[in-house]
């Protein structure tokens, strides 16, 4: 497959990057079909996820890998050029398309280009409370995290899009921004998404594509928080790992199990004003 040309893209284009924290593939690409993800299929290239793998199993090995560049490959065989790189001797999915850095993270080698980076955190990996929660937000300028953001609440997106709208008004003498919006509401627990599930019923397939509902339905406020700012924006929107609910005997995630390793992805271009 061809790579956008990134050399084209860094300085020119807001960059956002949304992980649906644990969304699985094949959840994802079936409400897409069914239509009740009107606006994520509004801004996916075709109305369709592509099917990806993974770089890692759970939250801070995926998210480690991404934020050096690694972000999930598709699911053909490849290699496969990528988007960004860190400098690499011998690397073979670096190709003209692809914009190098000299650091070894990409919201350092943003900041280097000039980028404003920031991130709005949602699991515990974000949380800022423990050393290891704040290693991923200590490679921003900025990170964000409340409890209001984490996976207890139920209204968890909504937050961190009232967050994310602070954020993009910030006047920062006209520098593009690197905004990270990692998004809790697909994470267990997510019962509480499922129209009449209890605490006892527990997570299910179901209660997880209801989560990706309830997700769809305020995307559109980030889509057009990063499209008020009068310059055009890159959107990543994918999963950074799935989760097992019983499959072969499996719960959660973690583990090298098909519906864990298969993500959704999804990248496109939101030209300025076209959510408002």
């Amino acid at each position: 497959m061809s790579v956008r040309d990134m050399n084209a893209i860094i300085g020119s284009h807001d960059l956002l990057l949304v992980t649906l924290d644990t969304l699985r593939y094949d959840v994802a690409a079936e409400l897409a079909a069914a239509g009740r993800t009107p606006n994520l299929a509004r801004a996916l290239p075709g109305g369709v996820w592509e099917r990806r793998h993974t770089p890692g199993s759970f939250t801070y090995a995926a998210h480690a890998a991404m934020l050096a560049g690694f972000l999930p490959t598709p699911a053909t065989p490849g290699p496969h050029p990528r988007l960004f790189a860190a400098r690499f001797p011998g690397s073979e999915t670096t190709t003209g398309g692809t914009w190098v850095f000299d650091a070894a993270d990409l919201p350092a080698g943003l900041r280097a280009a000039g980028y404003r980076t920031v991130c709005v955190g949602g699991v515990g990996f974000f949380n800022g409370l423990t050393p290891l929660g704040s290693a991923l937000p200590a490679l921003f300028d900025e990170a964000h995290w409340e409890p209001e953001f984490g996976v207890t609440s139920p209204t968890s997106f909504e937050a961190q899009i009232a967050r994310a709208e602070e954020v993009v008004t910030v006047v920062t003498g006209g520098r593009p921004l690197f905004l990270l919006v990692n998004v809790a509401s697909l994470h267990q627990p997510n019962w509480f998404h499922l129209p009449g599930a209890t605490r006892e019923h527990g997570d299910s397939r179901e209660s997880h594509a209801a989560a990706l509902e309830y997700v769809d339905r305020h995307i559109g406020r980030l889509f057009a928080a990063m499209t008020s700012r009068g310059r055009p924006c890159l959107a990543i929107v994918c999963s950074d790992h799935g989760t097992a609910y019983g499959e072969d005997g499996h719960v959660g995630h973690r583990v090298g199990h098909e519906v864990v390793w298969t993500v959704p992805y999804g990248e496109f271009i939101l030209e300025p004003g076209e959510w408002q």
